[in-house]
């Protein structure tokens, strides 16, 4: 690639100017990412993608469009300015929309203290597929597995430049490193399937393929021969590996877009309880080796640690400038864009409360109940917060694991459900939502 990244958002800037913009931002990212995938002990398939795409807004009073490509040609780089510009004159006027004023803007940060990139060489393509093999072979070692499904490996490089007429203009790169593995156990109409998947920004803080591969062996063996439990009302404990789509509701309820609209079941809850007290949520969008850390956000304003739920508390909602500005707030540095959409506000690093007990004294403090593993569909109302989706797992007796059940769905309404969450200590350190294993109680579940 000729062009670096800073120098193809100026030249998006210089364009929109000459096009007629009075404001304008860009955004210039750039990728190359590895996969491979083996099945039968045979190399099945291996992709290499490299790739750059730029992304345009351009304002015009209170009037914006966006506009984006994959060719970074001058004469590209010109028709998507003038295209921008044209559309932006019949676009809507939005009251909120505009680049952040310079004051706001972040000037200085440390990328090197945020560990985003491995500085490692890019792995050969023989390791990858060695990883993938050596996953594969293990979990077809397990006893009770039939088949792998799949075994992959893969590797990507992102780095992203963005620049705006107000002056800011900052860059970083991210790197991560995954190996995951899909197990089958039984036959014909009876199999039943599990995974692993673990992925790292540094190559060096991966597990060992055979044990991803042996994880998913022996989690595919496990769900043989599921029933269907008693219709009824129980203690729900929600596995760690999908705990975190519990709180991702409560995320998406605080949300700035939902809570401008109207449209949240929490658009009321500021200052109130919606956890249990003792626990909180905080975003720290500085923790190193973190998927979804960040110096800066979509609108370069300077990232810091926040507490979204305090003591069970609600604290704020997840802005950027626009959804800010509708709802009378400043920015809480949560925007986040791609190059084919304005802004957004999104969280990063969350960590939720970790508790005193295990995941398996949860289960024998409720005795009967049921440990989910997996949710299948979604039928949750953004309003209202009524919660029903399909799940597998295992049914808990005597406080243990009695039998593997599927085919069932779990029902409740989130603000109760929420508020009555009991954490286990399991949470994995290295994941963008650190959240435990959590007991839900009295969720109604329909099954026979």
């Amino acid at each position: 690639m000729s062009d670096t990244l800073s120098s193809l958002t100026a030249r998006l800037l210089d364009a929109a100017r000459a096009a007629g913009a009075e404001a304008a931002d860009a955004i210039a990212m750039q990728g190359t990412s590895i996969s491979i995938d083996v099945r039968g002990g045979a190399l099945e398939q291996a992709e290499r993608a490299e790739g750059t795409d730029i992304g345009l807004r351009v304002l015009i009073g209170r009037r914006q469009a966006n506009v984006s490509a994959s060719d970074t040609s001058d004469a590209t780089i010109a028709a998507m300015a003038e295209r921008a510009v044209a559309m932006a004159r019949e676009a809507p006027e939005d009251p909120h929309a505009g680049l952040a004023d310079p004051s706001q803007l972040a000037t200085a940060w440390d990328i090197a203290a945020l560990e985003m990139a491995d500085p490692a060489p890019e792995p050969a393509p023989a390791a990858l597929e060695d990883a993938a093999r050596r996953a594969e072979a293990a979990a077809l070692a397990v006893p009770g597995v039939s088949q792998v499904l799949s075994a992959s490996a893969g590797y990507g490089r992102r780095a992203v430049h963005l620049a705006a007429t107000n002056g800011f203009a900052g860059g970083y790169t991210r790197t991560d490193t995954g190996i995951s593995c899909g197990a089958i156990s039984g036959e014909g109409t009876a199999m039943e399937r599990d995974y692993c998947g673990e992925s790292r920004i540094w190559a060096a803080d991966m597990p060992d393929a055979d044990w991803i591969g042996r994880t998913a062996g022996e989690r595919a063996a496990a769900r043989f021969g599921p029933r269907r439990p008693k219709t009824g009302a129980y203690p729900v404990i929600f596995d760690e590996r999908i705990a975190s789509g519990l709180i991702g509701h409560l995320l998406q309820a605080i949300n700035g877009t939902a809570i401008a609209r109207g449209a949240s079941w929490l658009r009321d809850a500021m200052g109130e309880q919606v956890l249990p007290k003792g626990l909180s949520i905080v975003e720290d969008p500085l923790r190193p080796r973190a998927s979804a850390s960040r110096p800066f956000d979509g609108e370069g304003l300077p990232t810091a640690r926040r507490t979204l739920v305090e003591n069970g508390i609600l604290q704020g909602w997840t802005l950027d400038l626009s959804t800010g500005r509708k709802l009378g707030l400043p920015s809480t540095a949560n925007a986040a864009r791609g190059t084919s959409a304005p802004p957004a506000p999104s969280v990063s690093n969350i960590a939720l409360t970790q508790g005193d007990r295990t995941r398996e004294q949860l289960m024998a403090e409720i005795g009967t109940g049921l440990l989910v593993t997996s949710m299948i569909g979604s039928s949750i109302n953004p309003t209202t917060g009524d919660y029903s989706r399909g799940a597998s797992g295992f049914w808990i007796e005597n406080g243990e694991p009695a039998f593997p059940v599927n085919e069932i769905t779990l029902a409740g309404n989130l603000r109760d459900m929420l508020k009555t969450i009991v954490p286990a200590n399991d949470a994995r350190a290295h994941l963008s939502r650190v959240v435990p294993s959590l007991l839900v109680e009295g969720l109604t579940l329909a099954g026979e």
